[in-house]
């Protein structure tokens, strides 16, 4: 069944691709500027620390780790981004709980505005539709060490995440938050080469309280819902369910005080049964893994 997933799957993604480039091309004229007057990009320097994110042991020794962010996002032509890469743990330390974990994770965000093949748009306050598509890659374990059973160090190799969510979305405006995205997607996990359920994902950026200086303060974040997902009552599945659920999800609330190049940031993140992972099941091979509750963030940025 995997082979004959895995072509199938390429090809309904090429045929899509080919179909809605070429309409993009034919009905929407981005060049009404130079550059085009729809077009920007931007780009941060985090420097973050996460106190108890989830997923993880319950009663875990250290709970919490620095890590290293660079964000960036913009537009050109039909093309919009957003994407960031972590590195974690940045000086290794036994102390942290990334330590002996993934080094490194990334998530591109590609949407590809498909507004020309509409004869009126905005409709309201729809501002655009996109065929959307998301990728979450995990940087592996081999670059890090963790202990055997007699305590020595180790490195470690993974079957890291390497997913994909493909679908539609849009940007509209929305009464006091501004304008915001919105996506729905069905997501392809690339390691097992299987669909495995639907994504619904929403952000805002709404600053809210103005300082004479120049200086705002803005509440900003995003919403994760996945729903469909498979599980199985063979224990033999990877879609065991005394380890996963079928619906889960996650949502940040950040309040960030911008000025002209610098930022503070507080993060409070909710999760449910975050990334389908059962809340006290056993997936990390003890019967309290948890994936239900609330995480702390703290940052600093460097805006370009």
């Amino acid at each position: 069944m995997r082979a004959t997933a895995y072509p199938s799957f390429y090809t309904t993604i090429l045929v899509l691709s080919l179909a809605l480039g070429s309409g993009v091309a034919r009905a929407t004229d981005f060049n009404d500027g130079s550059p085009p007057n729809n077009d920007f990009m931007w780009m941060n320097l985090n420097l973050m620390y996460a106190y108890k994110e989830l997923p993880r042991q319950d009663h875990e020794k250290h709970d919490g780790h620095d890590y290293f962010e660079l964000e960036f996002g913009g537009r050109s032509g039909f093309l919009q981004l957003y994407g960031y890469v972590d590195v974690f743990n940045l000086a290794n330390q036994e102390s942290s709980d990334k330590y002996g974990k993934s080094k490194m994770f990334m998530k591109l965000n590609p949407r590809f505005s498909v507004a020309g093949l509409f004869d009126s748009l905005p409709w309201g306050p729809v501002k655009d539709i996109y065929f959307a598509t998301l990728f979450n890659w995990g940087g592996g374990g081999a670059t890090n060490f963790g202990k055997d059973i007699a305590g020595n160090d180790i490195a470690l190799a993974s079957e890291d995440t390497n997913t994909s969510f493909w679908g539609i979305g849009t940007d509209m405006q929305v009464p006091w938050f501004g304008l915001m995205g919105f996506n729905l997607y069905a997501m392809y996990d690339f390691n097992y080469k299987d669909w495995n359920g639907y994504q619904v994902t929403t952000n805002w950026f709404t600053p809210f309280v103005h300082f004479d200086n120049g200086s705002f303060i803005a509440y900003q974040g995003y919403l994760d819902y996945q729903f469909g997902g498979k599980t199985s009552s063979n224990k033999d599945s990877v879609h065991y369910d005394k380890n996963f659920k079928s619906n889960g999800g996650q949502m940040f609330n950040g309040l960030y005080w911008h000025f002209d190049k610098f930022a503070l940031g507080y993060g409070l993140k909710l999760y449910s049964n975050t990334y389908l992972i059962k809340d006290n099941g056993d997936l990390f091979g003890t019967k309290n893994t948890k994936s239900s509750g609330a995480s702390h963030y703290f940052a600093v940025s460097y805006k370009f």
